[in-house]
């Protein structure tokens, strides 16, 4: 699984329409198409239906992972560039070990 197909599948979800995503992100619709199988073929199922395209319960069920994993790696990077653009060029920042959820 890769970000870009992460965030080809969340501008699919609100497009609702593979040429306009395409469009949208900046690629060619074979190339959005093949990354969002890909994506779902590494999962076990499809994600959308096509014609009319909506999304299919794997679909539905992992959206809102996937938006939290577009929206923590948006803050990893801003996070980043106020790290790299601060004036003195040195911080140091704490972070607290990520805790494992209980099944």
């Amino acid at each position: 699984m890769q970000l870009h197909q992460i965030r080809y599948f969340l501008a699919l979800c609100e497009e609702y329409n593979f040429t306009r995503a395409a469009r949208r992100i900046g690629v060619s619709q074979p190339s959005l198409t093949n990354a969002i199988s890909a994506l779902g073929e590494e999962l076990g199922g499809a994600l959308f239906q096509r014609r009319p395209l909506i999304f299919t319960t794997l679909g539905r069920a992992v959206h809102p992972y996937f938006k939290q994993i577009a929206e923590s790696a948006d803050h990893v990077h801003a996070v980043a560039r106020a790290l790299i653009d601060s004036p003195t060029g040195v911080n140091v920042v704490t972070v607290a070990p990520v805790r494992k959820a209980r099944p």
